[in-house]
């Protein structure tokens, strides 16, 4: 069985695209930009699987072509979806895994496989993840640009994976990019002290690493509550695992995860995530509903830091 990375890239917003022009014209429309998405990879030496109707699955012998056509299809497909109307913004979000594959009948199958389709499923619109495999194969002078998302749990998976989102804006900068070079997990915190420090509107609250785990809802029986019908009773809930604060979400509509300094955020459906530093959690819609209820955290490395008032509070 060769080692492949596997690419799969899919357009969101079809529903609209289908209520603006009719089943027969959207129908041509998303089939030619599918069409594009398979010769662009193929440009870098990939093969196309299959069309799955609005999205495409392929497979690349060299991990770093495999991110560098993911790349150039996210940069030209932004640019050009900037001049169309609204109802017709179809965007893409691009998973990537990498291991061996079966070959039967012009399909593949394996862990790869399903990995890039579970990576696409969370990536947000303009977004690439990519798991730890296909980090692990880039060389110090790819000049690939990413970050480490932490650990997430994976639908199907056991165990959590380690999860890398490519960073192919030319815009971003970021101190949580990295290197192939300087590639590692995020380094494990202390357990003696830190902790984690909550504000929506004008509450604020701080909790300890012996307050933890800590569940946010709009109910009482939640240590943190966010009183917005959007919000489950018990949405979300943050603990303290080898080392990292790690934010699960438990809901029924989703939570959203945004760090800050990146305008890009990661969607969780009844997955999880490690947090980093600071940043915002949208709960029951996302960013890009500026009503959606938002929640500020950020993390303490010791006691002393969480005895300070929060910055914009008191």
């Amino acid at each position: 069985m060769p080692d492949l990375t596997i690419a799969f890239a899919d357009l969101t917003g079809s529903v609209s695209v289908f209520e603006a022009l009719g089943n027969d014209r959207a129908t041509k429309a998303i089939t030619r930009i599918t069409q594009w998405i398979g010769a662009k990879g193929q440009e870098q030496g990939g093969k196309v699987v299959k069309m799955l109707g609005d999205g495409v699955l392929m497979s690349f012998a060299d991990p770093r072509r495999a991110i560098e056509a993911c790349v150039q299809i996210q940069t030209e497909h932004t640019q050009r979806v900037q001049q169309w109307p609204a109802p017709l913004k179809l965007q893409l979000q691009i998973g990537l895994a990498r291991g061996p594959v079966v070959m039967v009948d012009d399909d593949c199958f394996g862990d790869a496989v399903n990995m890039a389709s579970r990576l696409s499923d969370l990536a947000g619109p303009e977004q690439i993840l990519a798991s730890a495999s296909v980090i692990a194969q880039l060389g110090s002078g790819s000049g690939v640009r990413f970050r480490n998302l932490g650990a997430m749990q994976i639908r199907g998976k056991n165990d959590p994976s380690d999860i890398f989102r490519i960073e192919w804006q030319t815009e971003v900068h970021s101190e949580f990019l990295t290197v192939p070079a300087a590639l590692h997990m995020l380094p494990p915190r202390s357990g003696k002290g830190g902790g984690i420090e909550l504000t929506w509107l004008d509450t604020s609250q701080r909790f300890a690493m012996g307050d933890l785990p800590v569940h946010i809802g709009r109910v009482a029986e939640a240590q943190f509550v966010v009183s917005d019908p959007r919000v489950s009773r018990l949405h979300a809930r943050i603990d303290h695992r080898s080392g990292n604060f790690v934010l699960e979400d438990t809901s029924s509509y989703g939570t959203w995860v945004r760090f800050e300094g990146s305008e890009q955020a990661i969607a969780l459906r009844r997955q999880e995530c490690v947090l980093h530093t600071s940043g915002e959690i949208a709960m029951g819609a996302p960013f890009s509903d500026f009503t959606a209820p938002s929640i500020r955290f950020r993390l303490a490395r010791d006691a002393m830091e969480l005895s300070r008032p929060p910055r914009g509070v008191g």
